[in-house]
């Protein structure tokens, strides 16, 4: 049976427990805003940018972008996981779903060129017989994520201009509520003509359009530039707010969990402390008793 001592310190381990638990649930819910506010801001950014690249495909029809391909399709790819733990089952779901997408038409996975952002997601695809020679790890905030997509693409040049890869994909998660998110696929390389096509007959919002003075070839050449930069940091930034929801939810049961475990333990203290505390009045009653038949 416990004693009161041993209770009172499950009590207070608990306590202490639950206090770590708020603690990390505050943290990600202010991540979540933090990393929410980043995207919004990159809504926005690729706006203009869209704008931009209509202006210049109009202006010049003829303008083209060359991208390498070839008619194998070979494929390097992006994950995106996690390093820290207690995100649910969200670095199971994203390397799941990488791995699903890159073994269509029997392609042999440990044979592609991978960066895998997150220990824990690097764990899980060498178990599986990925090759994750590139292993990263995962920003700690919005302001340190910009050196890592400047790798990240620094690299994709790398594959391009020493392997046949001419196909990059980027696996990540998407968040999809305050505590839900789903595994998404962007097909960063090669460049869509039909996405550029689009572009071309964008209408604009005033009727002054506006000019500009560089070469065009060399104008868009920039722009896509920009359009990848603003693709890896997009997938960076949902990916972070996927976790932060993730560990949000997982927070949120530990501390429903752990509030039922404290009122437990508190009802089982109270209850053995009253028990103490009867046996001891019977003891007392009981000498009293003894020493009235002595008297008499």
């Amino acid at each position: 049976m416990q004693t009161l001592e041993h209770l009172k310190r499950r009590i207070d381990s608990t306590g202490d427990l639950h206090s770590v638990v708020r603690t990390m649930k505050s943290l990600a819910a202010v991540s979540i805003r933090q990393y929410e506010a980043a995207s919004q801001s990159l809504v926005t950014y690729a706006h203009t940018l869209d704008m931009a690249l209509g202006i210049v495909l109009r202006h010049d029809p003829d303008t083209r972008l060359y991208t390498r391909r070839s008619t194998r399709k070979t494929p390097g790819a992006v994950i995106f996981g996690s390093d820290q733990g207690m995100c649910g089952s969200l670095n199971e779901q994203v390397s799941s779903h990488a791995l699903d997408q890159l073994t269509q038409g029997d392609r042999d996975a440990g044979q592609m060129p991978v960066i895998c952002v997150g220990m824990r997601a690097a764990g899980l695809l060498a178990d599986a017989g990925m090759n994750c020679s590139d292993i990263r790890e995962v920003p700690g905030s919005v302001h340190t994520i910009t050196p890592h997509v400047g790798e990240i693409l620094m690299a994709i040049d790398t594959w391009q201009a020493k392997t046949a890869v001419d196909h990059v994909l980027l696996f990540h998660a998407r968040p999809t509520s305050a505590a839900g998110y789903t595994p998404h696929t962007v097909h960063l390389l090669p460049i869509d003509d039909q996405w550029l096509a689009q572009h071309r007959y964008r209408t604009w919002d005033s009727k002054s359009l506006p000019m500009f003075t560089m070469e065009p070839g060399r104008l868009l050449s920039r722009l896509i530039q920009e359009y990848l930069f603003i693709s890896i940091f997009r997938a960076f930034v949902e990916s972070l707010a996927s976790e932060n929801a993730a560990r949000l939810a997982a927070m949120q049961g530990a501390q429903k969990n752990i509030e039922e475990l404290m009122d437990d333990l508190e009802s089982q203290y109270n209850q053995l402390r009253q028990m103490s505390i009867t046996e001891e009045l019977l003891d007392i009653v009981s000498g009293f008793e003894a020493l009235g038949q002595d008297t008499r």
